[in-house]
Formats: C-alpha cells, structure tokens, sequence
C-alpha cells in the first residue's frame, strides 16, 4: 500500500514537471490511478477532455515504452511534437513510411531512452514489427478512437482488428483505450474484441451544461447562417458536406462582412495550416469546412458549431459540435436542414452499402487500375489516385469509394484516402563531419544552423519539419528549400524524406478473379443496419420536440440525464409553461368568451393577447379533448 501512495505522488509531480498542471480535470486521476494499477480500462471523454494525459502521465511513471495506437497520422504527428517540445522522446511509425525508415524507428524503440512509440494499426501485424516487438520493454498500450475497433460503430477501421494478436504477444501489458463518443454496444465491442480483463470503465456525463443545441427547418440555409452569426458574435465553425460547398459558404460571409475562410483536405498542406493557424489566432473569425477539420485543434472560445447538413449520426454530431464551449462560457451548437436532408439520409444505405455485384464490378477496375496480375499483389503497396481512377473507368465517385470501403471492411485491402505524413530530417553525421561540411560548403551553412535552432533533437532522431517555416526564416522559396536539403542529404550529412500527400492502397491478398471474390454477407448485411439504426437516431434528433442534450445522452446510455433547459426545445417548453393558476385563469377567460358570442379561433386568439399563443393553444386542446368546447361546422368555436 505504501508503494501504491508513493507512485501516486509520482504522476501528479510529473503532471506538474512536464505539462505545468497543478491538478487533473475531471476523472484523469481516476483513471490513471487505474493504469497504474496495472488494469485494463476504457476511458469515453469528450472532445477536449484530456484523453492523451491519461496515457501519456502513468507511461512516464511506468518503466518501458508505451505504444499509442492511432489511425489519424496528422494527430499522431502533433502529439509527438507536442512531446518532444516537453522534452519526452518519442517515436512515430505510419502506413506512408519506407521500410528503412520504420526499422530504424524500431530499432530506437528498443533503446530505453524513448517513451512512446505511436504507430498506426496497419503497421501492427507486418513482420518488421513483430522482429522487433520482443525487444521493446513495453509498459502500456494505448487505443486512441478506441471505437474504430467496433464494426456496429460509426468508423470501423478493419485494421483495428489487429489489435487481438497484439494482445496475445503482451498478455500481461496493461490496454487503456480511449473514445469520445461510444453507446453501449459499441462499449461492450471494444472490450471483447480488445480482450480486456474485468475492465474499469469511465465515462463523464454527455451533457454540456453550457451548450445549447437548436435545429432549424429553412429553405434559405444562407440567409439563416448569416442570421445566426449576427447574433452570436465570436468564433465560429461552419460544418458542410462537400468541398465546394465550402467555398461557396466562406465567400457568401466574406461579402456579408464576415471573415470567414474554407478549409478541406484538397487544399495544400501549407494552405491549411496558414488558414488554421489564421482562425486559431482569431484573425480569422469564422473557418468553413468540410469534417476534415477540428481533430486535434484546441480553440477553447469557439462560440458557435453550424452544420449546414445533418451529419450521418450523433457520434460525428456529438463530436463536431462539441468543439463550441471548451471553455464553459455560454455557446451554440445550430443544425439547419431541409425536407431534401432528411430523405437522403433516410436512402442514404442504399448508397454506403453497394450490392456484391457492384462491389465486384468496382474491384476488377481496381486491379486493372493497378495493373495487378492474379494470384499477386498481398501485401503491396499502391499510390492510389481515386479521382484519376473514376475518371479513367467513368465511375460514380460515390459508388466506386463505398465499394472499396466495403472490400477494405471485409479485409481485401487497405485504403487510406488521406495519407498526409509529414517532411522528416535526422542528421546522419556527427558534429564535427557537420563542422567540416559547413567549412567545405559555406553556402549550406545558413540552413544548416537554422535547422539546428528550430528543430531540438535532430541529431538524436528524425524530427518533423516544415520547409515553409524554413522558406520564411531564411527568405527563400520553398522550392528553393527542397533543393538544398536534397543536395545536403547527397552528401550523407542528413536524412532527408520529403512530405507524402499521396493516398496509399495496400492489397492484404493476392487477386483474384472478380466472380471469384468471396465475400462475408452476413456481416455485411448486419453493418448495414446499425447504420440504419444509426441515421435512424439522427433523424429523431432532427424532428425531436423533447430536450435535444438528454436525447444525446441517452443514445450514448446515459439514462439519468436530465433535460438541460437551454436546447431550443426547453426553451419553447419554457415559454409554455403554464401554473395552475394561469391555466385556471385562462379556461374561464375562454369559456367566458365563447359563451357570450361566436367566434372563431383566431379572433379568439387575438382577444387573449398578450397572452402567449401557446400557452392559449395548451388550453383551449385540453377544453377540446374534455368535450366542454368545440369547432362547428362553420369553424366558429361554441360550447358543447
């Protein structure tokens, strides 16, 4: 017992050391303490609840290194910078890297100086891995979007599924995994699938006392969105479901007078860090975007979540409009739809989950795309053009991606649509070879020593960096940049890999003939319908006339929530509400009145003012259903 005090004072000192926190948000210790105690756990916390201390903490107590699973490499990326600026070394392994690179990264795994190893799921089951596996000293899994596991979730990844093995290699390491968002069938998935012993399990309520959530029918999305950002004045995010219409919503605010910019991941690398760091700064105050947006940002004063279209479920919603509030001022979360919204999203399986002959159709295009002879292919690597790709074939781009995700679902291949990995750079000589090329090549010498200032560690390991950064330290074009690191690295001075914006698709078995392609159809069909299930939720969500926070939280399996009197359905409810005085008042006043003369509902209506319409409403279909008024046949209301 005295051990288990003494590595308790431990975390919350190194909480302080390396991130500066006096004490924990709510349920981090807890969690923690259960790590620590050698437990396999499942976290839910919110978008911004401080999911990555909750490994990141205890894998600093623990000896040995921690590996992080992740399927999002951008915010694999900023964790380990994030890391290494705190002076904690750790390690990134991607689905975009060269075989030589991940085994050196697997050879500094082994060495006791590194902390953290984060890896994507792909890169779980290749046999580099599992060459170098028995020689890490591994103290802690992490799941990171531990809900990606679950088939019956809203992400499943198939990759997550190679988690299992892991497990059987490290039977005694202890799993922390950790979602925003999961219902409890999703909860009870991740466990199983990630053999967790009597897990411990915490989650903090859904709701938020200071958002208020609002879902408004309108024709006029535009005009609407303008109204409603005249009104809540501060940072915004606009939520829509195509790039172009993101642009077109970023310029209909800027000739409003709004400063908004678009933001999607067809745009450059460098133009949506500039237009995310211009938001983030409150340059910008409104940033228009399509889902590729928000994960990993922390903004806490955003003021206002839009969705310009319903999301495809309440975990995407849930997690979106979440980003409004962090900070736990007063905040909006406003949905706008239409009657053409809610009838995609009622037939929207019907385009998710293509028939087994399409699916067929699309994967011999595939394989002629790639040109992969039959019986090859398992386990390479493709660059995959997906637009050069329907073009070629003439294909409906919606089919064509939904039927490559169902052959990735079914474990035919991988597809990774948005493999960014970042520009790389590791010195291969010591300090002094370095002195005596900048002797040699004084014309290198500038951006030689600039990198050594902007980059700590570079020498020790590969650090990521941005030649934009570097272009505008030193006055240079980019391209100008590029070219000087490639000749530098010629030399063997440094380690040199380029950026990687190219979309990878690896086949996980030899091809085949597509009439030959066998497919698991039971599974399949069951995907399928927790998918209707799931856009089934969102259009009650839409359409609901009861508080919207307590419908969220009871879809997640909060059944205690209580309704949060701020949603745009408490609020008329409010206004509503009658005391049993006022209702007693206002039958007499109605009786009264049509007992001295006809009249019809409206004139009625009129005669009440400045009684609320709806509070008359309330009473005059009570003084219906109890037979003691009613409407005759020329819509004049009399006594019965």
């Amino acid at each position: 017992m005295v051990y288990f005090r003494s590595f308790m004072e431990d975390h919350l000192s190194i909480l302080k050391k390396y991130w500066g926190f006096e004490d924990y948000r709510p349920l981090q210790k807890e969690i923690i303490e259960s790590v620590l105690s050698g437990r396999d756990t499942l976290a839910i916390l919110p978008t911004g609840g401080g999911k990555s201390i909750c490994f990141q903490v205890p894998a600093l107590v623990k000896e040995g290194i921690c590996l992080v699973v992740s399927p999002l490499i951008a915010l694999m990326k900023d964790q380990v910078e994030n890391l290494k600026k705190r002076g904690i070394p750790a390690l990134l392994i991607h689905s975009g890297m060269q075989r030589a690179d991940v085994m050196q990264t697997l050879r500094n795994a082994t060495d006791s100086y590194f902390r953290f190893l984060y890896i994507s799921p792909e890169r779980l089951e290749t046999g580099l891995f599992r060459e170098f596996l028995p020689a890490m000293q591994v103290s802690l899994i992490a799941v990171d979007e531990a809900h990606c596991i679950s088939q019956w979730g809203h992400d499943f990844r198939p990759a997550y599924r190679r988690l299992e093995s892991l497990r059987k290699e490290l039977p005694d390491v202890p799993v922390l995994a950790v979602t925003a968002s999961a219902t409890p069938e999703v909860q009870l998935d991740i466990t199983e699938q990630l053999r967790m012993k009597t897990p411990s399990l915490f989650r903090l309520p859904y709701e938020r006392k200071n958002l208020s959530y609002s879902a408004f029918r309108t024709d006029a999305k535009a005009v609407k969105l303008a109204e409603v950002l005249q009104k809540v004045p501060g940072s915004a995010i606009v939520y829509c479901k195509s790039r172009k219409r993101t642009t077109e919503i970023a310029r209909l605010l800027e000739g409003q007078g709004i400063p908004a910019a678009y933001y999607h991941a067809g745009l450059k690398p460098e133009e949506r860090n500039q237009r995310q760091e211009a938001w983030v700064r409150n340059k910008t105050r409104v940033i228009v975007c399509t889902n590729a947006f928000g994960m990993g940002i922390d903004k806490p004063d955003v003021r206002a979540v839009i969705h310009m279209d319903p999301p495809e479920c309440l975990e995407n919603y849930y997690q979106e409009a979440g980003r409004a509030g962090r900070d736990g001022l007063k905040s909006y979360a406003v949905l706008l739809f239409d009657q053409r919204d809610r009838d995609e999203l009622a037939q929207l399986h019907q385009v998710r989950y293509p028939g087994l002959e399409q699916i067929r159709k699309i994967y011999q295009a595939l394989v002629n795309f790639l040109q992969i002879p039959v019986n090859t292919g398992q386990d390479k690597s493709f660059v995959f053009r997906f637009d050069e790709f329907i073009r070629n074939f003439k294909m409906n781009g919606q089919e064509a991606l939904y039927a490559i995700k169902a052959l990735e679902q079914d474990g035919w291949l991988d597809y990774n649509e948005r493999n960014f990995s970042p520009s790389t750079i590791v010195f291969t000589t010591n300090k002094k070879g370095l002195y005596e090329f900048q002797q040699s090549y004084p014309h290198h010498e500038a951006l030689l020593t600039t990198l050594l200032r902007t980059y700590g560690g570079i020498f020790d390991f590969p650090s990521f960096i941005v030649e934009t950064t570097l272009a505008r330290l030193l006055k240079k074009e980019e391209t100008e940049i590029r070219m000087q690191l490639k000749t530098i690295a010629s030399f063997g001075i440094l380690h040199y890999i380029p950026r990687n914006d190219e979309p990878q698709l690896v086949f996980r078995k030899n091809r085949v003939a597509a009439e030959d392609l066998t497919f698991n159809l039971m599974q399949y069909y069951k995907r399928r319908d927790a998918f209707v299930k799931r856009t089934g939720r969102m259009l009650e969500f839409i359409g609901l006339e009861s508080c919207r926070s307590q419908f969220i939280s009871r879809y997640f399996g909060d059944q205690t929530a209580l309704p949060c009197q701020v949603c745009d359905n408490c609020l008329k409810a409010r206004k509503t509400e009658l005391t049993p005085q006022e209702f007693e008042q206002l039958s007499l006043a109605i009786l009264k009145q049509v007992a001295g003369q006809s009249c019809t509902i409206e004139t009625l209506l009129t005669s009440l003012q400045p009684v609320k319409k709806e509070k008359a409403w309330k009473v005059l279909e009570f003084l219906q259903a109890e037979n003691k008024i009613r409407v005759d046949r020329n819509r004049n209301l009399v006594l019965s």
